[in-house]
């Protein structure tokens, strides 16, 4: 459970809901500040990503693992390149200080983050940091937070967020959690537990013990909950999980459902896919009532249901067609237009948080892809293809996607990370093999 959060803007206290951070504004030295800057991350065959120089910030142990989580972070980032320190031709011992930027210019730095760590007594770090545009000499973001010693990986992500969104004019992604199926043991008895880990593979913790199957764990838009489908003695049933407070609510025992539901964005309630007699139809329930509503009344198998980001519209996968392709249809139920049309079968359709694209899983050949296209259909590409690559699901800034590859054979599934437009693909550690990946929203 994350301790209650407190944060501290430039004008005026603000209680926060749970970060257990204090955060102010250091105020701009030197010139003024520059104007914001917008990076374009749309598609292009110039991109080039923004060079950034992470300082050692000053301190002790504490602010060394600051400077290199933030390093970490930017490393995965495809749109900011960290410097490599050995370059360094200065090395700021006082971030209140301006820089030297002849030195930051030799090393074609664009920008420059400074800053330090300290104890303040009673059990508290005071973590600030300042960034400085390189171009034009100024400091253009400056913030100090005072926390628990415990919570610092969680400052460095923090930053992380801050800096991204100051060059980038996107919002960050640092400091979020991924929701994943942690799978031990040989593949033909895999243990399955549910377990739960920040974006970037760090402070694994186990959510279910192994004693009874667990698959496709759905992240809430707007909350620290989560959906999945466990398999025990009796029919298969669908949990609501507080990841915080650990509290667990049965939603309800589901013999037709395969994958575990997923939430509207305004978290009140959930799509799914139920089946009977070899049909599968579409329904919603509320989560507070538990009232039920069917959507899709087809002799096909509809399944694999999505909202988009304003809850308007569904995006599915249904054999309607004769194979195995992806619809868009009204959330109240309605018509249904089908929007794929490429060879081979598609399937998991996910809408973005920002409304721009649907990622997907396609079949061809014995090969997995995974994908995102238009909401109208157009614009179809593939980020990476293999076998086997399923179960894509968004950062909740719309720009980065993860999925998991499994190799077949006794190996068994990984967890990758790839940007938009497929520029770069890191994977993602995890203590064993690792599936079904949700990304959760920003904590922050």
């Amino acid at each position: 459970m994350l301790p209650s959060i407190t944060r501290r803007s430039a004008c005026g206290l603000v209680l926060g809901a749970a970060t257990g951070i204090v955060g102010s504004s250091l105020a701009n030295v030197g010139p003024a500040v520059a104007q914001q800057r917008y990076f374009d991350v749309r598609p292009g065959g110039n991109f080039k990503p923004v060079t950034v120089a992470v300082t050692q910030f000053v301190g002790g142990s504490e602010a060394s693992q600051i400077s290199s989580i933030i390093t970490h972070d930017f490393s995965r980032s495809v749109f900011l390149l960290p410097i490599d320190s050995k370059t360094f031709i200065d090395h700021p011992s006082n971030p209140d200080v301006p820089l030297q930027m002849a030195s930051w210019k030799a090393i074609n730095a664009q920008f420059v983050v400074t800053g330090r760590a300290v104890n303040t007594g009673g059990g508290k770090l005071r973590t600030e940091f300042r960034l400085w545009d390189v171009g034009s000499g100024a400091q253009v973001a400056g913030q100090q937070y005072v926390t628990d010693p415990n919570n610092l990986r969680r400052v460095a992500h923090i930053i992380s967020d801050a800096i991204f969104t100051r060059i980038t004019g996107e919002k960050g992604f640092f400091d979020t959690r991924i929701v994943f199926v942690d799978e031990t043991g040989p593949r033909i008895h895999r243990r399955k537990r549910l377990a739960i880990m920040d974006q970037d593979g760090a402070n694994v913790r186990y959510l279910t013990r192994g004693d009874e199957l667990v698959i496709t764990p759905r992240f809430s838009p707007s909350s620290q909950e989560v959906t999945y489908m466990a398999f025990g003695n009796s029919d298969p049933r669908v949990l609501l999980l507080n990841i915080d407070t650990g509290q667990r609510e049965v939603v309800g025992n589901f013999p037709g459902m395969t994958f575990a539901p997923r939430f509207s964005p305004d978290g009140h309630k959930i799509i799914m896919s139920l089946s009977e007699r070899g049909i599968s139809n579409l329904y919603t329930m509320d989560l507070r009532s538990h009232a039920t509503t069917r959507l899709s009344n087809s002799t096909a198998i509809d399944t694999s249901p999505c909202y988009s980001p304003d809850g308007s519209k569904i995006v599915f996968d249904s054999d309607r067609g004769g194979n195995q392709q992806l619809y868009v249809m009204p959330s109240t139920g309605g018509n249904a237009q089908r929007i794929s049309f490429g060879q081979g079968t598609y399937s998991t359709p996910v809408w973005s948080p920002r409304g721009d694209y649907i990622a997907f899983t396609k079949q061809t050949q014995g090969m997995f892809a995974i994908g995102v296209m238009k909401p109208d259909g157009t614009g179809e590409r593939i980020l990476t293809e293999g076998f086997h690559n399923e179960g894509p699901t968004w950062a909740p800034n719309g720009l980065f996607l993860m999925f998991f590859r499994d190799p077949g054979g006794e190996s068994g599934a990984h967890i990758f990370m790839r940007d938009l437009f497929g520029r770069a693909e890191f994977e993602v550690p995890t203590p064993s093999y690792a599936s079904d990946p949700a990304w959760g929203p920003l904590l922050a």
